[in-house]
C-alpha cells in the first residue's frame, strides 16, 4: 500500500506561506513528480499533467508578465480549473500574480509560497514525496544490519530470530527492527527497512521479556533504517529435505515488487545462527565483489576430473 499525503504536509514540513486557497490545504497528492507550467504560460495545455504539483519560478513568471491581460486571466483560470491539481508553489519568494489569486480562490486551490530556489525546492519536494508515496508492507521478522548488510531475519513464531538478533547485537552488529519491520520500495526498487515508532530500539526475548538494546548496549547496537540486502529464513530442520550444501543456485523471493537473495538455514540443537548469519553475511559482500567461493570450487573440481580423465587415456 502507499501512505497518504496532502497539502498541508507540505506546508507543515517546509514551513510554506499559504497564499491562498486555505480550504483546499486537504487536497491529496497523488505523485511526486512535479511539474513547472512552461508551455502552459503560452497557451498550450493539450498535455497537461494536471495531477502533479505546479511549480512557477523566474522563468514562468518573467514570461507571465509579458502577457496580455486577457491572455493573463485565461492562463491562470485554465491552470487552476482541474479538480486534481494538488496545488500551485512559487519559488524564490516572487510576488503572487493576482490573476492567479482570483482563478485560485474560485476553485479553492491552495497557492504556497517559499523562499527557496526553485531547483533546489524542487529537489527536496521530490525526495519528500517519494518517501512519502513509496509502495510499504510490513513484514514479521528481525531485521538486523550484519557488517553492513541489511540482513532480515525471518521464520515461524518461536524459532529465535530475536534470540538471534540479541546475540548478533552481543556480537558487535546492530538492530534496526524486532517483530515488525516496516518495509518501502523505492523508485529504483531498493527495499528500506525500519521499526514502527512503537517498537523502535525493543527486542522480545522469551523468558525475559522486553528489553532496550541502546539502554543495554549503547547507542552503537541500533540504527533506525537500513537498506534490506538479504532475506535469512530460519526453518526447523527437515530430516527428508534436501539442503543446499553448494551455494551455486541463488534462491530469490520477493517483497512488494522487488526481488531479493532468500538464504534458507534450517535450525536444530547446536547450531550456532548468529555466526552463520555472519558467515552469510559475509558471502554475499564477496559475491557482489565478484568472488564467489562455491563457483571457483565447481571449476577446480572439474578441471581436477578432466586432468584424471586424461591421464586414464
Amino acid at each position: 500500500m502507499s501512505k497518504k499525503v496532502k497539502v498541508s504536509d507540505l506546508v507543515a514540513e517546509f514551513h510554506l506561506e499559504v497564499i491562498c486557497g486555505e480550504g483546499g490545504l486537504k487536497r491529496p497528492i497523488t505523485t511526486a513528480d512535479l511539474y513547472r507550467p512552461g508551455l502552459e504560460m503560452a497557451g498550450y495545455y493539450e498535455f497537461h499533467p494536471t495531477e502533479r504539483v505546479q511549480i512557477l519560478g523566474k522563468t514562468e513568471l518573467t514570461f507571465f508578465d509579458g502577457l496580455s491581460q486577457n491572455d493573463k486571466i485565461d492562463r491562470m483560470t485554465r491552470l487552476c480549473a482541474p479538480a486534481d491539481t494538488p496545488c500551485i508553489l512559487i519559488s524564490r519568494g516572487y510576488d503572487v500574480p493576482e490573476e492567479l489569486i482570483a482563478a485560485a480562490n474560485a476553485q479553492q486551490l491552495p497557492v504556497l509560497r517559499t523562499k527557496t530556489a526553485t531547483t533546489i525546492f524542487a529537489s527536496r519536494i521530490t525526495g519528500f514525496l517519494e518517501n512519502k508515496l513509496a509502495p510499504t508492507t510490513t513484514i514479521h521478522g528481525v531485521l538486523v544490519d550484519v557488517y553492513g548488510i541489511g540482513m532480515l531475519i525471518s521464520g515461524t513464531s518461536g524459532i529465535g530470530k530475536s534470540e538471534t538478533a540479541l546475540e548478533l547485537v552481543k556480537r558487535g552488529h546492530r538492530l534496526i527492527a524486532d517483530d515488525a519491520v516496516e518495509i518501502r520500495q523505492t523508485a529504483d526498487h531498493v527495499l528500506i527497512g525500519n521499526a514502527p515508532e512503537l517498537i523502535r530500539h525493543l527486542l522480545e526475548i522469551r523468558g525475559v521479556g522486553i528489553i532496550n538494546v541502546m539502554t543495554l548496549f549503547g547507542a552503537g547496537a541500533v540504527r533506525n533504517v537500513k537498506k534490506i540486502s538479504v532475506v535469512v529464513k530460519l526453518e526447523t530442520w527437515q530430516q527428508d529435505k534436501q539442503y543446499d550444501r553448494l551455494g551455486l543456485d541463488e534462491e530469490m523471493t520477493q517483497i512488494i515488487e522487488t526481488e531479493i537473495p532468500l538464504v534458507t538455514i534450517p535450525v536444530r540443537p547446536g547450531r550456532n545462527l548468529a555466526v552463520i548469519i555472519e558467515v552469510a553475511a559475509m558471502n554475499f559482500r564477496l559475491k557482489r565483489m565478484g568472488y564467489n567461493a562455491a563457483l571457483q570450487f565447481t571449476n577446480k573440481l572439474t578441471e581436477s576430473l578432466a586432468e584424471d580423465m586424461d591421464d586414464m587415456e
